[in-house]
């Protein structure tokens, strides 16, 4: 259980094998060719698994569309409290944590991203999380701050690089940041009795 690499699984390791080299020397400078050499399979194998880098790239991003539907399905059947939006973000911080090189790959080939439509895919997901943790008739500077949590962890994957820490640690304390927000927006001033 757990998120340990499936080494007998040839179609997570080529997965693997091209983010890494997507993310080190950029998508279009990456060939079909050098993924395969790195695996130490022909051309023929790999091509067996994926046509094109595209097919490698939009793979990855049907994989992580699993476990955010079904985290917006769950969200959906619960509640809107606090609770609950409390667990969504910590939901979706284990699946970030799970697919850090996949944003990581959106950071650093944005026009890549535009190109093959990842982009709207994401952007589909995020409209929805955001649905779930922001209350409509909430004030603005309310809204804001949830809407703000959930980016906040996305801002984080990235800030974080640039800081010393274990992995483990600074993902728990960019979810505590977003957790604070959610918080203050459930306890606008005057309202402090409210859920």
């Amino acid at each position: 259980m757990g998120s340990t690499p499936r080494r007998g699984d040839t179609r997570q390791r080529i997965q693997d094998v091209a983010l890494d080299l997507f993310a080190r020397q950029g998508y279009e400078k990456t060939s079909l060719r050098e993924i395969a050499e790195h695996l130490d399979v022909t051309k023929a194998a790999l091509y067996y698994h994926f046509k094109t880098k595209e097919d490698i790239v939009l793979s990855l991003f049907r994989d992580l569309s699993e476990p955010l539907d079904e985290l917006i399905a769950w969200g959906e059947r619960q509640p809107r409290t606090l609770e609950t939006k409390q667990e969504l973000l910590r939901r979706y911080s284990a699946a970030l944590a799970d697919v850090e090189p996949l944003l990581r790959f959106m950071q650093e080939n944005q026009a890549t991203v535009r190109e093959l439509s990842i982009g709207q895919f994401f952007k589909d997901r995020m409209i929805a999380m955001s649905g779930l943790i922001r209350d409509p008739d909430a004030g603005l500077t309310e809204q804001v701050r949830c809407t703000t949590a959930l980016f906040s962890m996305h801002a984080g994957a990235f800030a974080m690089q640039t800081i010393e820490g274990d992995p483990e640690e600074k993902r728990q304390a960019v979810l505590e940041v977003a957790l604070d927000l959610l918080t203050q927006a459930h306890a606008p001033a005057g309202h402090l009795g409210d859920r």
